[in-house]
Parts: C-alpha cells; sequence; structure tokens
C-alpha cells in the first residue's frame, strides 16, 4: 500500500488525497491552519472556460477538467455524504461591440471543433434572459454551457470528509514525521511559492490577493453572469456571490477594503436586480499565481518522492479533477502526463 503525506489541506491538496485514498493508498493530509484556509475557502466558485479559440494544451486540460467535474464531484458526495455545491449552469456575458459579435460567431464555430459536443458557446439575444442578464450594448449574449460552479468552502469540507471516509487522516497544526518511503505531495499554496522561490532562487510565483462578497439573494439555478470584470454566481444554498478583485500588491491578504466596496457598487450597478440584496458576507485571501500563470504540478526539482501541486490561482477549482488524477497516477502509477507548461521546470526555466 502506497504511503502519502499531503502538505496542505486545500483544493489541490485534499483533492490529490482524495484520488489516491480512493485508488487505496494509505493517505494523511497535514495542515497547519485548517481545512480552506486559504484562497480555497472563498465564496465565488466560478468554474469557467477559457475561449474556444487559439487552442493549445492548457485550454484542452481545463477543457477536460471541466467535463469531468460532474462525475467528479458527484463522487466526492457520495463518498463524503457533504454537498459541494456543484453545478454545471453555464454562464452569460453582454456582447457590446459589433467587432465582438463577430468574434463571438466565429468561437461559436470554434467551440465545436474543440468542445466535440461536450458544450456549445451560442449567440443569443439578450431579451431571452430578460430579468436575470447584464445589459447588452448590442443586444446580444454569450451562453457558453461548459460553464459551473460550485461553493469553495463547502467543496473543501466535503473534499476532507471524503478523504477520512475512505481511511484517510486530517491532521491539523503539527508536523508528523514522515517513513523512508512516504510520498510527499506540497500543495501549500502562496508560502510554498514564495518557499520555493527562496529555495532555487527563481520567481516561482507569488500571491495574488482577491476580494470578493456574498449576497443574501437567492438566484438558485440560474446562469452564472459575467460582465465588466465581475463575476456572479448563483449558489444551490440561496446564496449569490460577486467577485473579484485581483491585486498584485497588498498588506493583509485577509483583509477587506475599499476596493470590494468599489466592486459591490460596480456590480449593484451591472446587475440592477442584486442592488437591494444585504452583503452578509465580505471575504479575502491571497491566491497561489504562479511564473507561468499555469497550475504547476509535477516532481520536486532534487527531492525524490516528493511532488508539487501549487498554482492554482483563479482556476484552481475548475483544473482540480483533471489535475488531481493526473497528478495521482504519476505519484501513485509513475504514469507522467503532465503538459510541460505545468511542469515546474516551466517556473524554474523562466
Amino acid at each position: 500500500m502506497a504511503e502519502i503525506t499531503v502538505m496542505g489541506a486545500g483544493a489541490f491538496g485534499l483533492s490529490v488525497a482524495y484520488v489516491c485514498a480512493k485508488a487505496g493508498a494509505k493517505v494523511q493530509v497535514v495542515e497547519r491552519a485548517s481545512v480552506g484556509a486559504g484562497a480555497s475557502g472563498g465564496v465565488v466558485g466560478a468554474l469557467a472556460p477559457h475561449t474556444p479559440e487559439r487552442w493549445e494544451a492548457k485550454k484542452q486540460f481545463q477543457f477536460e477538467s471541466l467535463c469531468m467535474a460532474p462525475a467528479f464531484w458527484r463522487g466526492v458526495e457520495e463518498v463524503s455524504g457533504f454537498a459541494t455545491g456543484y453545478g454545471r449552469v453555464g454562464r452569460l456575458q453582454p456582447i457590446n461591440t459589433a467587432r465582438i459579435l463577430e468574434l463571438s460567431h466565429e468561437r461559436h464555430e470554434a467551440a465545436k471543433e474543440f468542445w466535440h459536443g461536450e458544450a456549445s458557446w451560442d449567440v443569443v439575444k439578450a431579451e431571452e434572459h430578460a430579468g436575470w442578464a447584464p445589459e447588452s450594448k448590442t443586444g446580444y449574449l454569450v451562453h457558453d454551457t461548459l460553464s459551473a460552479r460550485l461553493h469553495p468552502r463547502l467543496a473543501t469540507m466535503a473534499l476532507a470528509k471524503a478523504v477520512t471516509k475512505l481511511g484517510g487522516e486530517i491532521i491539523l497544526g503539527k508536523d508528523v514525521p514522515q517513513t523512508p518511503n512516504t510520498k510527499i505531495i506540497w500543495a501549500t499554496g502562496v508560502a510554498g511559492l514564495f518557499a520555493m522561490a527562496k529555495e532555487f532562487d527563481a520567481p516561482i510565483g507569488n500571491g495574488e490577493k482577491g476580494q470578493a462578497a456574498l449576497l443574501g439573494y437567492d438566484a438558485t439555478g440560474k446562469n452564472q453572469l459575467f460582465s465588466d470584470g465581475i463575476y456572479v454566481v448563483p449558489h444551490s444554498n440561496g446564496t449569490t456571490a460577486i467577485g473579484s478583485t485581483t491585486e498584485r500588491y497588498f498588506e493583509d491578504a485577509s483583509a477587506t477594503d475599499d476596493l470590494l466596496e468599489d466592486l459591490i457598487a460596480r456590480a449593484f450597478t451591472a446587475f440592477p436586480m442584486l442592488a437591494q440584496a444585504p452583503v452578509i458576507e465580505r471575504w479575502a485571501r491571497a491566491r497561489p499565481r504562479s511564473f507561468t500563470r499555469a497550475p504547476m504540478i509535477g516532481a520536486y526539482p532534487g527531492r525524490p518522492n516528493n511532488f508539487i501541486a501549487n498554482g492554482g490561482f483563479k482556476i484552481g477549482f475548475g483544473m482540480t479533477p483533471k489535475l488531481a488524477t493526473t497528478l495521482a497516477d504519476l505519484v501513485l502509477n509513475g504514469n507522467d502526463t503532465i503538459p510541460d507548461h505545468f511542469r515546474v521546470e516551466a517556473n524554474l526555466a523562466g
């Protein structure tokens, strides 16, 4: 039986632990703070694809992950008995110029080629979604059917419960000794990126702060919305999230401030149906952004039996199903199918 220690109880760490435990490995997850203490314990949970054009390995990896998501999160819920808030609800976004309208029709055709009938990128009339749509200057919207949402906090708790149900252990607040045969997966978020940057004397990555808000507004089952850089995500528990800021320079990663208040005001202007909704939570954390902006997974350079899962940034939960199964296959079976752009070496080369 393989012995696996995962350092970090965020989305990446817990998902790899879950896949390894499901495969029969002996798993323990070591976390200094609490489950989902970092960026994985947020409120937004927008799982949105890249545009279906200029197709490359990163987009293909994310596409496959989004297609895996329904079965993956259903499995987590069945094992844990906990809800994750997952739903493939699609996304609406405005088309505000004639040029973007032209591009949207081109992307509709590209989606037929690259999405293989799994989902579509459609141009629809805004009036078809009256009452729940961003304002569009052309009267048209993009409606993609691949976008989904989950509740990050619920999903991380469900993953943790699934790991323990499968015989794994979650260890909080202390380090544990490792045996010579233990395989260690480092999924330590922003702190891990800074530690690696110091170790390798290279700009491995950094933390970028995101602020978001949770509203007491029930739009259960409705599409995810996106306009003017703002996501609106209706959750299955009767709340709606809006987010998020992206801040490269900050002093306190967990403090909300005027940037969030501005985001809320802009959201209420862009989406008038939300304007009277109470803000029930304000949230902020630093998100791990790798040098290449892609997730960073694979063998830990210079450390036998050590591996890395980091750099989720804004698309971590969307990448989770594919990332977890790909890294678990490497750790447990030695099968290396990681795209070159995702490897640790790609960041070191930078």
